[in-house]
């Protein structure tokens, strides 16, 4: 092709306008690499009432939404761009969908009982949008199951539309333990047809699983690391889809998130009390002292800091941390954690910050300087997932010279190499067993390397600060599986 694909890419949340999770990293990062390489990359998700609208564009005129039995809907629409880049951000914006305080549940917890009618708006919305805008798609990019719908829309209620019948659609999977799981009846709003209703599609246990039809329908399904790729097509890691998965193994890809380092770089980043880089580690000390003294922890330059950044849930591995937390108070270390979530899991640590308070710090709740302290200042970083897509934690680690000490899943395990002490190779610390006794001996470990095999500590430290994890590459291979399957698709249709 030797023009620019055009790309529609739906997400439900996008960094820096919501976040919940990876997914808003990457539909912050992936539309302006891809804009990079020459495409045309158009963005749409809600505007949820927490997103200020007095900081957007007013998109004139109203886009009716078809809802089937509800008839159509009507929504405002705004816009921006994402910061640093050309790429258009729409945003829908339907108060009784998304005027609420969260994006997926309430206040407590409670997912909402209507999400599977807010996001299958949404999926239309984006079909609406591109008519309005007069947009014909090369690539329809969906993600996850909020818009996991789009691959059927295209072939059933938007099938006989010159603008998008062309279209290649990619779903990208970036936590398969969500699905999308509802009650049958929404087919009908969907409008995609009951004959789609089908045990090889959308059916589920006799109810709707919006990945499971989107899995069948899209020209490609992306994942986010190779080794994720490999583990949800496992009983143990499918979340009982994995069959579903194999079925349709020729045309699933892993494609490694990127990572954004004109924000994530320690000799740029506005955060820290003091920048540093490959060259120069001296500042590094600096962000240790400062981040001891954040959470009120003795300032030692002997004693290994360990961190951990991340949401308080089993998936995050805090159960294993939680049933090692007394042999790691007996380690002449330090840890902090920033992270919120499961009730007991906010109550547990900050009861052990205040049991301990020359080892731990907790800090319950989100701050993004607080997170950059902590990547900057430490010497270590805590990731014991039990199942992680693609993770970036700690690949912005290596980018600080704070060395990852992970479960070896997923992501974690293709971007972290096991240290080797017979030849210092290596940029971090692995295990495999999600045991807590696993988790101390390897915390344990890389606390003593850190300790007694100092030359070795900084060979891996200055090894890890080299590796490049940049969008662009990540953008160059979905450009081939756009690519892959536009052109499939075309020869299938002209067969």
């Amino acid at each position: 092709m030797s023009r620019g694909l055009k790309i529609l890419f739906t997400a439900s949340e996008a960094v820096p306008f919501a976040k919940t999770g990876g997914l808003a990293d990457v539909a912050g990062a992936l539309p302006k690499a891809l804009s990079g390489l020459g495409h045309e990359v158009k963005v749409v998700m809600p505007r949820y009432y927490s997103i200020n609208r007095s900081k957007l564009e007013h998109v004139p005129g109203a886009l009716g939404v078809p809802m089937g039995p509800m008839g159509t809907l009507w929504a405002g629409l705004y816009k921006t761009v994402l910061p640093g880049s050309h790429v258009e951000v729409y945003f829908v914006d339907y108060e009784a969908f998304f005027g609420r305080s969260g994006l997926y549940a309430d206040d407590n917890g409670f997912s909402y009982e209507d999400n599977d009618i807010r996001f299958i708006f949404l999926s239309k919305a984006a079909f609406e949008l591109a008519r309005k805008l007069d947009f014909t798609p090369d690539i329809i990019h969906s993600n996850d199951w909020h818009t996991a719908l789009q691959p059927a829309l295209q072939k059933t209620r938007y099938a006989f539309d010159e603008r998008f019948k062309n279209a290649a659609t990619i779903l990208t999977i970036h936590n398969l333990q969500h699905q999308g799981q509802f009650f049958k009846g929404a087919v009908d709003v969907a409008e995609i047809g009951w004959e789609h209703f089908n045990p090889h599609e959308f059916e589920a246990m006799d109810g709707l699983n919006l990945l499971k039809g989107g899995i069948a329908n899209a020209d490609a399904v992306t994942t986010v690391s190779r080794k994720y790729v490999a583990e949800i097509q496992r009983p143990e890691f499918g979340f009982g889809l994995d069959g579903h998965i194999r079925a349709h193994s020729a045309r699933l890809f892993g494609i490694l998130n990127g990572v954004d380092y004109s924000e994530w770089n320690p000799f740029t980043d506005p955060h820290i009390v003091a920048n540093y880089d490959i060259g120069d580690l001296s500042g590094k000390a600096l962000c240790k002292r400062d981040l001891q003294e954040c959470f009120g922890l003795p300032q030692r330059d002997d004693i290994p800091l360990v961190g951990f950044v991340g949401r308080f849930a089993e998936q995050k591995g805090i159960g294993l941390i939680a049933g090692a937390i007394e042999g790691l108070a007996h380690l002449d270390a330090q840890f902090v954690m920033l992270g919120t979530g499961e009730k007991w899991a906010e109550g547990f640590f900050g009861d052990v910050a205040r049991r301990y308070p020359d080892r731990f710090g907790c800090h319950v709740g989100y701050s993004e300087e607080l997170a950059h302290k902590i990547e900057a200042g430490c010497d270590l970083f805590l990731m014991p997932s039990l199942f992680e897509p693609c993770g970036l934690n700690q690949i912005y680690s290596l980018r600080y010279g704070t060395l990852p000490i992970v479960r070896a899943t997923g992501g974690l395990d293709d971007t972290i190499s096991n240290y080797d002490p017979a030849t210092a190779e290596g940029n971090g610390f692995k295990f495999y067993d999600a045991t807590h006794e696993a988790l101390y001996r390897t915390v344990k470990w890389a606390c003593d390397t850190y300790r007694y095999e100092r030359d070795a500590y900084t060979t891996m430290q200055k090894r890890a600060m080299e590796a490049e994890f940049d969008w662009r590459y990540s953008a160059m291979a979905y450009e081939d599986i756009y690519l892959w399957a536009y052109y499939t698709k075309r020869s299938a249709r002209h067969r």
